[in-house]
């Protein structure tokens, strides 16, 4: 589901100068972006299709490890994993970024997740999610599960190690790269979210392609089955 929010602009022209193009963008939206009151920020306008990804920050690697770790309870093994492959990195807002990458390993997307007080996720500009997608790990396996997030996809393969996990960057019933997944034999289950959205369009995926399994998380979606995991070992 994607969210929308109103910002109003004003353009004021100074007598022998160029005109100035002011945006009131809504605090909490502001908050998310990490942008300051009086702030001046460059833009710049690009094609629809033209993939942007943010830059990475080796300083921020910090806020992802506590993020990911310490809030979402991934192993840091295979977060360092990640991270060295360039499959996952820290923008310069500290953001999680995951790369989704075509079937050549050509990044075509990246699927972003705010690691501050404000909780947000979104997509990089120009990403192309039917050209490709997420994938703990890279490489092909026979057993294939899908889920509707990056964080969702490598807490499923923490879960089941011997699947390669896929995020659909969102629940999706048929991303254009599915049948090539069922052409090579792989055998295939959806475990999106366990509510509403998420089981109907599991079950319209299985309505377009029977041969996929349903395999839904116990819990709302796999992190968190892999957290309350967590609580109960450390309790025990």
């Amino acid at each position: 589901m994607q969210a929308e929010y109103e910002m109003k602009m004003q353009v004021i022209r100074f007598q022998g100068r160029a005109c100035r193009l002011f945006v009131n963008i809504p605090m909490f939206l502001a908050a998310a972006l990490d942008i300051q009151a009086g702030e001046r920020v460059r833009w710049q306008l690009l094609g629809r299709s033209e993939l942007r990804l943010p830059q990475p920050a080796a300083h921020q690697f910090h806020a992802l490890v506590r993020y990911l770790v310490e809030q979402r309870l991934l192993p840091r093994p295979l977060v360092e994993a990640l991270t060295q492959s360039g499959d996952l990195y820290a923008d310069t807002k500290a953001n999680a970024v995951f790369l989704l990458r075509d079937a050549h390993g050509q990044p075509v997307g990246a699927e972003l997740r705010g690691t501050g007080p404000v909780a947000w996720r979104g997509m990089a500009p120009g990403s192309r999610k039917d050209l490709g997608f997420f994938s703990v790990p890279a490489l092909p396996r026979p057993d294939v599960i899908l889920c509707e997030s990056a964080i969702d996809a490598i807490s499923c393969h923490v879960l089941h190690p011997k699947h390669r996990c896929l995020s659909t960057a969102g629940a999706r019933p048929n991303p254009a790269w599915l049948p090539d997944l069922l052409d090579q034999g792989c055998r295939l289950w959806c475990g999106f979210d366990l509510d509403a959205t998420g089981q109907a369009m599991a079950q319209a995926m299985i309505g377009l392609h029977p041969s996929i399994r349903l395999m839904p998380p116990a819990l709302h979606d796999w992190n968190d089955v892999l957290r309350a995991r967590s609580a109960v070992h450390s309790n025990g």
